[in-house]
This record gives C-alpha cells, structure tokens and sequence, in this order.
C-alpha cells in the first residue's frame, strides 16, 4: 500500500515539473501497469493543470490522445504478461482444472469476428465504471486478435480520457464528489470480477473431479 502511495505522489509532484503532454504519456502508462493506481487520477489532475494554465478545451482532446497512447502500451504490457502465465498456469494445472490451452485460446477465436467486438471492446474501454487493468488481462488470457484488442483499447481510452479530464477542467469540487464515487464502484466492481474468476475455476476442478469418478 506504501508502495502505491509512493507512486501515486510521485506522478502528482512531477506533473507541474515536466510538459503535460509527457506527464499524461508516462502517467497512464503507469497507472494502466499499477492497477492499484486510481483509474481518475492521471487524467483529472491533468485537467486541473490544463485549467490552470489557462489552455482551451480543445487542448483536452491532445491530452487524451496522449494518455490514450501510454494506457494502450501498458494495456500492451498486461495482455502480453496474462498470455504468458496463461501457458504456464495452464501448463502446469491444466489437467487438474479440466481445461486445455486450446479450449481457453478458442474463446478468443469467438470474439475475433470484426466491428461487434471492436465495439464491445470500445465500450468496455470508454465506460469509467469498468476497470481497465482486468479486461486486459482477460484479452490476453484468452488472446483476442492483438489488432482488434489495440484499436478498440486506444479509441475507447479517447473517450474515457477525455471525461475524466473535462472533470479536472471543470473544478476541485466535481472532481473530488465524481472520481470518489466511481473510484468505490471501479473497486467494487475489481473485486466482483475477482470473485467470478474464483468461481470459474472452483467449478471447473469440480466438473474435473465429477469427470473422473465417472470414468
């Protein structure tokens, strides 16, 4: 937890250091690698600085684009990390779960069929409720079409940066009453999602074991 507070002040004291533009880039990839971090707070403090320095709403849309640059490349980094573990975990314990690579890397294989996917994809990405560091991971485990994952996770980080950046624009008060609400429903929703995980394999080592007895 000291850790992740230490980084969190150390993006805050570099933001008036460094060009916006540069603080944005390193700062989402950051945050996007070091899920712990508040998904707001890169973007909000962004805007705040933005504001501050008296810079025009459109110079908003250069922030996002920025940022959406460095999330991507960190979304790069956990998709490639999930997909590594995924072929040692399932390697390893593959047999004792009941599931092989290939049936996991065919869930993938159902979702790479073109523009419904990059939208479901860009949703998931643009919605400020949904935490962006577990749907990367579950891309890379199930390897979704690389192409696909990329372009859907830049434009959709377009949008959710400029929300987030337009909530720092506008003042101290909306950002502290918006990002604190929708930092407790990221987390709320981090766990859930944890819980659906544990769930799914639980029930997998179950179905193994029925498998077994009955052979």
């Amino acid at each position: 937890m000291n850790f992740i507070q230490s980084a969190i002040n150390t993006l805050e004291s570099s933001a008036t250091k460094i060009p916006l533009e540069l603080f944005v880039l390193i700062g989402s990839f950051v945050e996007e690698v070091i899920a712990p971090i508040p998904s707001p707070f890169i973007m909000t403090v962004a805007g705040s600085i933005a504001k501050a320095q008296e810079h025009t709403l459109l110079y908003l849309v250069v922030l996002a684009i920025f940022g959406a640059i460095g999330k991507t490349l960190g979304a790069w980094v956990l998709y490639y990390a999930a997909d590594k573990a995924e072929d040692i975990i399932i390697g390893k314990f593959g047999k004792l779960l009941g599931v092989t690579h290939k049936e996991i890397e065919g869930i993938g294989k159902r979702f790479n069929k073109g523009w419904k996917d990059i939208i479901f994809l860009f949703v998931a990405r643009a919605v400020p409720i949904i935490p962006s560091a577990p749907v990367s991971i579950v891309c890379g485990i199930i390897k979704l079409n690389i192409k696909i994952y990329l372009f859907s996770t830049f434009l959709g980080t377009c949008v959710r940066n400029t929300l987030f950046l337009y909530v720092g624009y506008v003042g101290v008060s909306s950002y502290e009453h918006i990002t604190g609400g929708l930092d407790s429903v990221e987390s709320i929703v981090q766990v859930s999602l944890g819980v659906v995980v544990v769930c799914v394999i639980i029930w997998a080592y179950y179905k193994r074991r029925k498998i077994s007895r009955t052979q």
